[in-house]
């Protein structure tokens, strides 16, 4: 019976929330990316170097890592549909304001400004799945929601390159139709959450009263369970060094997955497609990279391991990064392309299962954000060190390597936090 009743809960609130949560980053992730399809024809029109665009590029992320834990903290304090909505509208307004950039200040400005209006997004997404799901379904459903940042590469590249074509119309470019309409579902949607997500299970008028009273129970003792050993304060989810540790894992994700969403279509584009050619190419990888995810993130709460399911997947794409440096072909570099998207896609949701592993309350919003805003700044040094490199050596080959690094670096660090994990818990152990 209670088996049954956990079961019907579960797939009711997955129902409820993932789609929805999903078709959100969906969004967030077309308009924090597009930028990459707009380099194809923007960067010409408005004078833009591989630097210029590269640092321009990343500059997001000084506005992510400043607003990230302050963002978080208001979530957990007014609740996640006021804050969200009010995330989505203004990441929407700005996004669209690309369609006015005239040079390169005014482009490192809405970039600022888009990181800061985002900031808190996808660790207050986190963050709220933690009030409705148990630690082991965690990875699985992290895993879905994460896998709409793929599939909006995958519907997103023909889409923008489409967008592209409307170069002339009203008398605007291609690039700035491609920011106005995508800019525009992002609005909407942050009206709709107002009235369509719940912050916590027991608002949670649309579950039967059983379903309900189990889920806020079950929450409730897990909670319990984590307030012996776990830490709730502010200071603790900054300053813990896991915390710390799993950004610069993070650190590592990020640049590659950046690395992908911004100079892919360049990278593509390089072996002499067209932009419509690039759009459909673009998508491979990531359509890939679903499946293998889905998967991985499965077998990691099927197992309940999460450190060499992390390794693993850092590796991956690493040689991934590696291969695509020295290919010399459209196809290689897409089967390169394809091994960096599995690794950093499958990556990430057991990496995201782990801090609320230690973390509780306060501690585990904080954390969430700290380990996001600090390794988001990955997606700032990846992208600008290939622009750089590019420039001063003609060639995507240099910055690959360099982000092919730092992915190594991530699986190392990882290594190093379960060692660490697993003292702390002998320590407890013995004090107990």
């Amino acid at each position: 019976m209670a088996d049954s009743l956990e079961r019907a809960t579960m797939r009711r609130v997955s129902w409820r929330l993932v789609p929805f949560i999903c078709l959100l980053y969906f969004i967030a992730f077309i308009d924090r990316v597009n930028i990459g399809f707009a380099a194809l024809t923007m960067n010409k029109d408005l004078g833009f170097s591989s630097a210029v665009f590269g640092f321009g590029a990343g500059v997001f992320f000084f506005g992510y890592f400043l607003f990230e834990v302050p963002s978080n903290i208001v979530l957990d304090k007014v609740g996640a549909r006021i804050w969200i909505a009010r995330v989505m509208i203004t990441w929407g307004i700005i996004s669209g304001s690309f369609a006015f950039v005239s040079g390169e200040y005014s482009f490192y400005v809405l970039r600022f400004l888009l990181g800061a209006a985002e900031a808190g997004f996808f660790p207050g997404i986190i963050l709220y799945l933690s009030y409705w799901f148990p630690t082991r379904y965690r990875a699985g459903v992290v895993s879905l929601f994460m896998a709409a940042a793929p599939i909006s590469v995958v519907i997103g590249s023909p889409l923008s390159s489409a967008l592209l074509a409307m170069d002339g119309i009203w008398g605007l470019h291609g690039w700035q139709w491609m920011f106005i309409i995508e800019a525009i579902p992002a609005v909407i949607l942050g009206v709709v959450v107002l009235f369509y997500m719940t912050d916590r299970p027991e608002k949670a008028k649309w579950l039967p009263e059983d379903q309900r009273n189990w889920l806020v129970a079950e929450m409730n003792e897990e909670h319990a369970r984590k307030q012996v050993a776990a830490k709730h304060g502010i200071l603790a989810g900054m300053a813990d060094p896991r915390v710390l540790a799993l950004a610069l894992v993070y650190f590592g994700t990020s640049a590659g997955l950046y690395t992908l969403g911004i100079w892919a279509p360049q990278i593509i584009k390089s072996f002499g497609l067209s932009t419509m050619a690039v759009g459909f190419l673009n998508g491979v990888p990531p359509t890939i990279a679903i499946i293998a995810m889905i998967l991985w993130a499965r077998h990691s709460d099927k197992t309940g391991e999460r450190t060499w399911h992390v390794v693993i997947a850092c590796l991956v794409a690493s040689v991934g990064l590696m291969l695509a440096g020295g290919a010399t072909s459209a196809l290689a570099v897409i089967a390169a392309l394809s091994l960096v998207n599995v690794g950093i896609s499958a990556a990430k949701p057991p990496l995201w299962a782990m801090p609320t592993m230690f973390l509780s309350g306060q501690a585990a919003a904080v954390g969430i954000a700290t380990i996001n805003s600090i390794g988001n700044l990955g997606g700032f040094v990846g992208p600008w060190a290939i622009g750089w490199i590019k420039d001063q050596t003609g060639s995507f080959t240099g910055g690959l390597i360099f982000v092919s690094g730092l992915l190594v670096l991530s699986a190392v660090v990882t290594l190093i936090v379960a060692r660490s994990g697993r003292r702390t818990e002998a320590a407890g152990a013995v004090a107990r």
